[in-house]
């Protein structure tokens, strides 16, 4: 039996007119009725009395219509999923962040992508940057929001999507804390809190890299997972840390902070993924990246996910 053998019943049983189904079928009269005749010998049952004048269903055509049309929609409905699917708007993503992200551009990422396609669930995952390269190679997960740089960016594909300056968070009763902004160097000997290198390294390397710039090695006092947790501590009096500026909306009233002294550093958001997903939700998820950055589609220039991946754009570049 075909689904098209029970678009035509259904069709002869709405119009109970031979003649007027051939025509909205689209097909000759006689093989529409030698069609329903072969269902029917195949069900094993009378579906339709037929006379020269009157068409009616039997019995077992009214039980086989409501069937058929309880079958013939959920075909309609798998291939209107299917169809779906194809274009991205229905699937599951496992999204990797870093928990700092969550203050920044990230939020409205994954507001919008709810928004715009609501079919698409995110399974989200708060992960550090290692760790996200890790569970992206052994495609555990679909794509990362992480901090730059990567000690290994060879097989994926990078996109910076945002950079931001860096703050110092500090007590409120701190000797610094009237000050507008305060220079790296006057920083030295503060105690300070950090996230471990293994959880963050190039953001660790990045923080160690501006304090011997400004001519000292930072004394860490404490590590805390993450950079809300970091904040906490502050604001108990345990030290002082350098942030992404996106922090301060993270509001306290028992901190403060401040920008850095010119150069000011800054740190990046980039989106990572493999090169060869091609994943149509993952498409979508990307075009709503681009879009929350204002950043012009890197794809478009090379022709796709994979061209992109020769180019490696990114940190690399900045």
């Amino acid at each position: 039996m075909e689904l098209r053998h029970l678009r035509y019943f259904v069709t002869v049983a709405e119009e109970l007119h031979f003649g007027r189904a051939a025509q909205r079928l689209g097909i000759a009269q006689p093989p529409l009725s030698q069609q329903i005749r072969a269902l029917e010998e195949q069900i094993g049952a009378l579906l339709l009395l037929r006379t020269k004048r009157h068409v009616e269903l039997t019995a077992a055509g009214t039980v086989f219509l409501q069937e058929a049309r309880k079958v013939l929609a959920l075909t309609d409905q798998a291939v209107h999923a299917a169809q779906r699917a194809a274009r991205g708007e229905i699937g599951e993503l496992e999204v990797g962040f870093v928990s700092g992200a969550v203050y920044g551009k990230v939020p409205s990422i994954f507001r919008l992508m709810r928004t715009r396609y609501p079919d698409v669930t995110l399974v989200l995952k708060n992960l550090s940057t290692e760790e996200q390269v890790e569970a992206i190679k052994a495609y555990r997960l679909d794509v990362g929001l992480m901090r730059p740089p990567l000690t290994d960016e060879e097989s994926l594909v990078v996109h910076v999507i945002g950079r931001e300056p860096l703050v110092v968070v500090l007590p409120r009763t701190h000797r610094l804390a009237r000050q507008r902004k305060i220079p790296v160097e006057a920083l030295a000997g503060e105690p300070f809190l950090q996230v471990p290198r293994h959880l963050a390294r190039g953001f660790y390397d990045q923080f160690m890299h501006i304090c011997a710039q400004a001519g000292f090695s930072p004394k860490t006092v404490q590590e805390a997972p993450t950079t809300q947790t970091i904040v906490s501590l502050v604001a108990v009096g345990m030290g002082v840390s350098i942030v992404p500026a996106s922090l301060q909306s993270l509001q306290r009233t028992d901190v403060v902070y401040r920008p850095l002294g010119a150069p000011a550093p800054t740190t990046e958001l980039a989106v990572i993924l493999r090169p060869d997903d091609e994943n149509p939700a993952l498409q979508r998820f990307m075009e709503v990246i681009w879009e929350v950055a204002k950043i012009k589609d890197p794809r478009q220039k090379t022709g796709g996910v994979q061209a992109a991946a020769a180019r490696n754009t990114s940190s690399q570049q900045h």
